[in-house]
């Protein structure tokens, strides 16, 4: 079964983010093993800490490699994405030549409380993880406008409407994974120069 590195943009310990993302973990059955990566303690992204890495970044970079495939989910900062999203993403870029989100199968999800479900910092983010080399999943989307009363206490999906909706979603995203993912073997550069 392909295992998720799921990163959470949202560090506050009662997210929506995180309530969305594990809801979809209970759901994923049989299909994918979710697997949360703590990105809080990732010190500010910072070149000069490279000869001796931050723990904190060597385990991250080692817990995306191992996961067939990422899911983003992205709360909204400011019609983008949060700081902390950013951080995590450039620590995965480099040093350079080891980007660990290299030719990974991608998704992003978001939820807000307001209408559109965080959309614009969604989109801001899908720019972002084309350019570092995730193979990021185009459909379905997940920009869920976020009501408690869809979920019980224990976090299970109870809406029968979002329920279909988040099944489709994972079918896809599975399927996805299958169709995308590649054996990266060598320890080529991101971009060659050219004279």
């Amino acid at each position: 079964m392909p295992t998720v590195a799921v990163i959470n943009g949202s560090l506050r310990r009662d997210s929506i983010h995180r309530k969305l993302v594990e809801s979809l973990a209970k759901l994923a059955g049989d299909r994918l093993t979710f697997h949360f990566v703590e990105i809080g303690d990732l010190p500010l992204y910072n070149d000069d800490l490279w000869p001796e890495p931050p723990t904190s970044v060597l385990r991250m970079k080692r817990e995306v490699e191992l996961a067939d495939a990422v899911l983003f989910a992205s709360p909204e900062y400011n019609r983008s994405f949060s700081p902390a999203l950013k951080n995590a993403i450039d620590w995965g870029t480099r040093p350079y030549g080891k980007n660990s989100w290299r030719a990974k199968p991608a998704t992003v999800v978001s939820a807000s409380p307001g209408a559109i479900g965080g959309a614009a910092g969604q989109q801001s983010l899908r720019a972002l993880l084309t350019v570092v080399d995730t193979v990021l999943m185009g459909q379905p989307e997940i920009y869920f406008s976020y009501k408690a009363e869809a979920f019980d206490e224990a976090g299970n999906v109870v809406d029968e409407k979002v329920k279909a909706f988040f099944e489709t979603f994972l079918d896809r995203f599975a399927t996805w994974i299958e169709r995308t993912k590649e054996p990266v073997v060598d320890a080529q550069p991101d971009s060659q120069k050219i004279a």
